[in-house]
Formats: C-alpha cells, sequence, structure tokens
C-alpha cells in the first residue's frame, strides 16, 4: 500500500514522494523534521505473499542487519530502524544517494571512456574488497550499472544490499538462487556456492557494458575489442579474466584484480611489442653511439656550451616570467629548460610557480626535431624529476622543490572522474621526500602533515587492502588538516599569493569535504567535535577574508561558504545520532 505525501512516520519523517521500487520493498524520500536532513526511507510489508500464494510473516531483512555494522563512504548507512508489532509496515532509514545510477548514465551518454571505466572499476573493487575482508566475508551478489550510483563530485555508492549473503565455509551450495542475468556468474544460477570471485565475476560483466554500452542481458559475451577496436588489449585481457566460466580461472581477490588495474597499460600485447620495438631500436642506437662517439667528443663541448645559455635564455626569458604570456609559451619553455639541465631546479620551479599562479597544472603541445607532436605535462615533470632526483637532492632548495610540488598536485590534479583520490596518491611521495630530510627543513612540520593526509587516503581511501581506520589514524588525520589550516606556516614558505587564491579556495573545499564524509567516523572514534567544528571555524574565517577578484574564484568561494553552514550541521548531526545510538544500546 502506497504511503502519501506528507504522512509522517514515527513522528519524525515526513515523505516527500516516491523514488523507488522492487519487488521486496517501495523507497520514499523524506525529511527528518528534527534535523531537517533528505533520508531514504524503505517500506517494507509486515504480511507478504508467498511463492504458493501462502500468507507470509516478513521482518527485518537480512541485508539490513548486514548494512549497520558497515562502515566505508562507498555503502549508504543505516541510521534507524522503526519495526513496531502494530504497524503493518517496517521503515528502514538510510542515507539518501544523490546522484545518477550507472545504467541511466549508459542510457542517456552511451559508453564511457576506457579511462573513466577503469576509474570506476577500481572504486567498485576498493568497496568489494572491503566487503570480502568481513568476518565472515559479505558477497554482495548483485553488481550491475543499476546499483551503482554516481555522485555529483565523482565518487560512487554502491546500492540495494537486498541479496548479499555472507559466505559460509561449510556450505556446498546457496540456499537461494537469486541475481541479474547477464551479470551474475554462472555458480549463482547453479548448483555451487558464491563467494568473492562471484562478485569479480560480475564486476568483470559490469565494467564491459559500461565500456562497450553493450547490455549482457541482451547479447553473448565477445571481448571488448570486438565491439570497439580502439579499446586496449591490456582492459580486454582483465575482463575477459574476471568473467571466465570456472571461479578457479578468475582473479582469485580483488587485491590481485586491483593491481591489474592499476597496470593494465602494461600487461597488453601491444606494450609487449613496443617494448621488443625499443630493444631493437637500443640495440642499434648503441651501435651507432660506439662509432659516433670519437667524432662526438669536439661537438660536446660546443653543444654543452650552446645548452648552458639556452638554459639561461628559457629560464630568465620573459615566457617564465611575464604573466602576460601564454601558458602554453610557458609550460614549453619551463620544459625545455629542463630537457637542456634536468639536475637545476630553477625551471621545475618556475613551472609549479606558475601552474599555481594559474590554477591549473599546465601543458602543452610542441613539434620536436623531427616535427612530430609532443606533449609537455605533469607526466613528463614527474619523469624528468625522478630521472635527475640524486643530482636534485643536492641543491639548497630541493626540500621546497618537493613541498611545492606535491602542493600543486594535492590541489591542481585532475582525474577523468573528478575524485581527488588520484591527487593525494601522486602527491604523497613529494611530501615524503621532504620528511625524510628531516627537522633540518623549513617545510618539515607542513610537509609531515600533508603526508599524513595523504597516507589516509592511500590506507583508507583507497583501501586496497581493506585495512579499517583505528581512532589513532582518525586522530592523526585531524591534526595534519588542523595544521594545514591553522597551523604557524607563514614563515615557512607556505603562504598563498594573490595569484593563488583558487588553490587556496580549492584547498578549503577539499578539506571540508573530506572532513563531511568521515564526520560519523570520528564520532564513533571519540575524535572532540569542538576540534573538527575549529577547523571549520578557521576555514570559513579565511575564506571570508579572500579577495576573490575573478568569476571562477568568487564561486569557488561562495562553494566554500556553504558548505561550512551545510557541513557544520552535519557535524553535529552526526555526533548526535552516534551518542543517541550510544545511549539505545545501553
Amino acid at each position: 500500500m502506497a504511503i502519501e505525501r506528507g504522512s509522517v512516520i514515527d513522528g519524525k519523517y515526513e515523505i516527500l514522494k516516491q523514488i523507488g521500487k522492487g519487488g521486496m520493498s517501495v523507497v520514499y524520500l523524506a525529511m527528518d523534521l528534527r534535523l531537517n536532513k533528505q533520508w531514504a526511507v524503505k517500506v517494507i510489508q509486515r504480511r507478504g505473499i508467498g511463492k504458493n500464494n501462502e500468507t507470509v510473516l516478513n521482518k527485518v531483512p537480512d541485508d539490513t542487519e548486514l548494512m549497520k555494522r558497515l562502515d566505508h563512504p562507498a555503502i549508504p548507512r543505516i541510521v534507524d530502524i522503526i519495526d513496531k508489532e502494530d504497524d503493518p509496515q517496517i521503515y528502514i532509514v538510510m542515507d539518501y544517494v544523490e546522484g545518477e545510477s550507472l545504467d541511466k548514465v549508459l542510457e542517456e551518454w552511451g559508453a564511457q571512456s576506457e579511462e573513466v571505466v577503469i576509474d570506476w572499476a577500481k572504486q567498485i573493487c576498493d568497496t568489494l574488497a572491503y566487503l570480502h575482508s568481513q568476518k565472515p566475508p559479505i558477497i554482495y551478489r548483485d553488481m550491475k550499472p543499476a546499483n551503482i550510483m554516481l555522485k555529483p563530485e565523482g565518487n560512487l555508492k554502491i546500492i540495494d544490499f537486498g541479496i548479499s549473503r555472507e559466505y559460509k565455509e561449510q556450505n556446498l551450495a546457496d540456499t537461494t538462487i537469486l541475481g541479474t542475468k547477464g551479470y551474475a556468474p554462472p555458480e549463482q544460477f547453479g548448483s555451487r556456492q558464491t563467494d568473492p570471485r562471484s562478485d569479480i565475476y560480475a564486476l568483470g560483466m559490469t565494467m564491459h557494458h559500461l565500456v562497450t554500452g553493450v547490455d549482457p542481458k541482451k547479447n553473448d559475451y565477445v571481448p571488448i575489442r570486438q565491439w570497439n577496436p580502439e579499446l586496449s588489449d591490456g582492459l580486454e585481457i582483465i575482463i575477459d579474466k574476471c568473467v571466465q566460466m570456472d571461479p578457479n580461472d578468475r582473479y582469485q581477490n580483488c587485491n590481485e584484480l586491483m593491481y591489474d588495474l592499476e597496470h593494465y597499460e602494461l600487461i597488453g600485447i601491444d606494450y609487449k611489442k613496443k617494448q621488443k620495438r625499443k630493444l631493437a631500436i637500443f640495440i642499434i642506437s648503441l651501435a651507432l653511439a660506439i662509432i659516433m662517439a670519437i667524432a662526438g667528443v669536439v661537438g660536446m663541448a660546443v653543444k654543452h656550451k650552446t645548452d648552458v645559455n639556452n638554459y639561461e635564455k628559457y629560464v630568465t626569458s620573459n615566457g617564465l616570467i611575464d604573466t602576460s604570456v601564454d601558458a602554453d609559451t610557458t609550460a614549453e619553455n619551463c620544459f625545455k629548460a629542463i630537457e637542456l639541465d634536468g639536475t637545476k631546479t630553477d625551471a621545475y620551479l618556475k613551472y609549479i610557480e606558475k601552474s599555481t599562479d594559474a590554477g591549473k597544472l599546465l601543458s602543452c603541445k610542441t613539434k620536436d626535431s623531427e616535427d612530430k607532436e609532443v606533449t609537455y605535462d605533469i607526466n613528463t615533470f614527474s619523469k624528468e624529476f625522478g630521472e635527475n632526483q640524486d643530482k636534485l637532492k643536492l641543491s639548497g632548495d630541493y626540500d621546497k622543490l618537493c613541498f611545492e610540488t606535491g602542493y600543486a598536485i594535492f590541489n591542481l590534479y585532475q582525474s577523468d572522474s573528478g575524485s581527488k583520490l588520484e591527487a593525494a596518491l601522486s602527491a604523497e611521495k613529494y611530501f615524503e621526500y621532504v620528511v625524510e630530510m628531516g627537522e633540518s627543513s623549513s617545510y618539515y612540520n607542513i610537509a609531515n602533515s600533508f603526508n599524513q593526509i595523504c597516507k589516509f587516503y592511500n590506507d583508507f581511501v583507497n583501501n586496497n587492502n581493506g585495512n579499517q581506520a583505528t581512532d589513532e589514524d582518525y586522530k592523526k588525520l585531524v591534526k595534519s588538516i588542523k595544521y594545514c589550516v591553522t597551523g604557524d606556516n607563514l614563515d615557512k614558505g607556505y603562504q598563498f599569493s594573490k595569484n593563488q587564491v583558487y588553490v587556496e579556495l580549492t584547498l578549503y573545499y577539499q578539506f571540508e569535504n573530506l572532513l563531511n564524509d568521515y564526520r560519523t567516523s570520528f564520532a564513533k572514534n571519540g575524535i572532540d567535535k569542538n576540534t573538527v567544528i575549529e577547523i571549520f571555524d578557521s576555514i570559513n574565517n579565511n575564506a571570508q577574508k579572500i579577495d576573490a577578484s575573478s568569476d571562477i574564484n568568487e564561486k569557488l568561494q561562495q562553494k566554500v561558504l556553504k558548505a561550512y553552514k551545510d557541513y557544520t550541521k552535519n557535524i553535529e548531526r552526526a555526533y548526535e545520532n552516534v551518542a543517541n545510538s550510544a545511549g539505545r544500546e545501553q
């Protein structure tokens, strides 16, 4: 029986509209009249009709009991259960997930790019690894685009745990045959028990659907490059292994799958062919080098002098100093100087400085000596840095270079999905380099704080190993964010110029979102609420003082200020909910 709009459940939740319906329940959007917050409310009829038209008595579903003990950013939380014997319905109140399901994304936009699908697959793989790490492991059993929500900020949420189950090692088979045709593995419809490899099969079919746009419910499986030859053979190999009929031939766990997703470009046939070609070219080049060595001695001396002159020209030219010069020229001059002498810090620092001023990591396309197109970007920067790091360490401002590089990547790196996870993972090593220098570096304290934040992303947001953060981990995170926002950083080179307003606001907004995402975990692990609120207050005060000076900066400033209002309310509610829950348990 449908619930009318405006009805109030348990004196707390006002029904706004119906947002979903399944065989077992109806889902409504509701407003919490006490907290002024929207929740999703799943309504289950207490008495239903069984397979043989008999009357059956329903209870709180098993998936609810499972979800109550889970704490992962990609899994909606259960916040309330209303199960009264005199009410013909059971109500389960949970997070309302804003966004669009991936089946709707496919319907509207068609097949997604390989890069986007791989990023999504890594997020899903991380979530499955968390479920499989529970004791006993939880098998999701219904992975498909319709059960994956894409949030506005680019992160994914896994919904509908209706047929999830705990893996029981002694069982030979599942007691119930459930799942979605086309995505579910053969053992889910046969006589064998599902296990973590069953979820890996479904993730493989989901990746196949997302990257080809071909619905597996309506078409037989064929490798992805038969649908689109432009896709990489590395991704094809990964998906093919996921969807093997025999579970023993698939990836045996999500860690194995995650490793290949992160290195998909290195496992394909095309890559191996390229490596063989490189080896052949190297052998030929080596032979030519020996022949030319004698003739080149005199020429090298002349070239060295020319390179030194050219390097100084690039480093001191207007292209590196005058902000009116276009970004392409700035980036090109920086990289040409680095190619001439990558052991000096000047050009690296100029590139980072100009990128920070521009509010983006600069890149450009140009032609090399053979008139072939070359792209210069942050990947080029990282490659040159790595190749010359031993000599760069000898420079007096090596710590400055490492910190400012890490800081720029942390704030400005953009992944295809819009997630900040990859930015933190890419920036971590540069902060680590400063920390390794010890407290003799004036950047040590601030670099150590950013390093702790990046480690949290790597260990728990990325969560390849299924690790769970402890109260000490959350304390380190909050302490580090507080230092980055309120610490005595101005005398350590950590300050914002007028041209770096966008970067400052980006940092504040990222910190606000990170604190908001883990508010419930903070409350459960005893993190002082006032400390978290103080950080938000400092961010708000700092943001209000900023002269935005441009439309894009002003919009970002307003997002930071709005997030302060919304998220501080979320913090208060999270701590109140945890306290109330603890009181009920007592």
